[in-house]
């Protein structure tokens, strides 16, 4: 009768969630956690029996719970439960929009969330960093335990190939970062650089944060029809706010225009820009008009050293980065399943772990009484020689064991584990 306790079940590992392509975005801002309510959640999973490790990672686009469980559809039910309560959800209304993956489907789903592949744009970095803080915020609740942290970490290095082996991080897919991007080709560094943002919408707060991304110092400025909401994202950013009636003054020493407000007229005329380019001494000035309609005057293109790229210019640029991208997701899905073998071989292996720590201080055991009564009979010996044969019996119990733990982590397809650890254990008298 085989005796020995099964090893661990690859479907205990178990992610539970929503995304931007299974829920509107409605229904993703209801369920979002928010830091306090991460935390009381964590704490109530700990004390929940079906549960063994857990962590939440909330994002604009996706609230994923990921879960070690004891009792995986009781740890289901447990979860979808506290979630339909909390966020007042009628179970009806959630359930079409909710993804269960468990077993090897969880561990690829995890991966491919770190390495951008889930992502609404594939390749954007965001998503790598909200995962650390997801998993940084679990670590300090201790929520998560060895197969989480060995899961996360794994993940973490995984997303590092796939950003230094393929060019999927390489290409802007989005208006605001190719926005970004093209700034960066003219000057080759933004650092030191004055940019002028017109406008403070969403694309224009994008277009911020990749640039505060893209460089350590710039003097950013920011001009809106209504003050007060250039002055919120100007100080969210260290920046500075200015009224439109500045504009044509700041022409004179800004380096980069970004504009992203639609108005129905152009907020910068050729007649503007004419006299700033006599005050600047002809030095180059770059408009990125990325508004529809268009804010700047494409006429500006015939001043000399003035440049205007539109939309258009950038969608260009973003057609053939999306078709990049999507070749170069390829060799990062390679990237990706060679991890999920990888991270499943480590975790099949968990069952014999025990029977070899037994193994090995029963070896330690027999050697320590050997050399003691070694020891005994060589009463000459000195301290450096007592070391030496402590690391020689060490050595002879790492060399002894090499070959049957690798055999026992994984004896063959066509052979049956639990069978040669029970036959170890008893063959060792492992057992009392």
């Amino acid at each position: 009768m085989i005796l020995a306790e099964p090893g661990p079940d690859l479907s205990d590992i178990v992610v539970l969630g929503v995304n931007h392509k299974t829920a509107a975005v409605e229904l993703r801002e209801k369920l979002a956690f928010s830091a306090e309510e991460t935390e009381a959640a964590l704490k109530l999973f700990q004390k929940a029996p079906s549960i063994r490790e857990a962590m939440i990672l909330s994002t604009c686009n996706r609230v994923e719970v990921l879960l070690v469980t004891k009792n995986k559809s009781l740890a289901i039910d447990t979860i979808s439960s506290f979630i339909t309560e909390k966020k007042a959800i009628a179970p009806a209304h959630l359930k079409p929009c909710v993804y269960v993956h468990s077993g090897s489907q969880a561990i690829l789903h995890v991966f491919r969330v770190a390495a951008s592949l889930d992502s609404m744009m594939i390749g954007e970095p965001q998503i790598l960093g909200q995962l650390k803080e997801a998993f940084k915020t679990a670590v300090t609740l201790k929520s998560t335990g060895l197969i989480l942290n060995r899961l996360l970490h794994k993940a973490f290095s995984t997303a590092k190939r796939v950003r230094t082996e393929t060019g999927i991080g390489g290409h802007a897919v989005s208006i605001s970062y190719a926005a970004v991007e093209l700034a960066k080709k003219i000057f080759d560094t933004l650092d030191g650089k004055t940019i002028l943002l017109i406008g403070a919408g969403e694309m224009a707060e994008l277009a911020v944060e990749h640039l505060i991304r893209s460089t350590a110092s710039m003097n950013l400025l920011v001009a809106n029809r209504t003050f007060s909401v250039g002055v919120a994202l100007a100080g969210r950013f260290r920046g500075r706010a200015i009224h439109l009636e500045e504009i044509p003054e700041t022409l004179k020493t800004a380096d980069i225009i970004i504009s992203s407000t639609g108005s129905p007229a152009y907020v910068i005329s050729k007649d503007q820009v004419k006299p700033a380019m006599r005050s600047r001494k002809h030095r180059p000035l770059f408009f990125i008009d990325i508004a529809v309609p268009r804010d700047i005057d494409p006429d500006i293109n015939r001043i000399p050293n003035a440049y205007v790229y539109d939309i258009d210019d950038l969608q260009g640029a973003i057609r053939e980065n999306i078709e990049n991208r999507n070749a170069e997701s390829i060799k990062a899905e390679r990237i990706v399943e060679e991890s999920v073998i990888k991270f499943t071989e480590w975790y099949q292996s968990l069952d014999v772990v025990p029977t070899i720590i037994d193994l090995r201080e029963k070896l330690g055991a027999i050697l320590t009484a050997e050399l003691a009564k070694t020891f005994q009979a060589l009463p000459l010996l000195t301290e450096t020689d007592r070391q030496a044969f402590e690391r020689m019996a060490e050595s002879v119990i790492k060399k002894a064991l090499h070959d049957p733990a690798r055999f026992l982590k994984n004896p063959g397809a066509h052979r049956n584990k639990a069978v040669y650890l029970d036959f170890t254990r008893k063959l060792f008298h492992l057992d009392p």
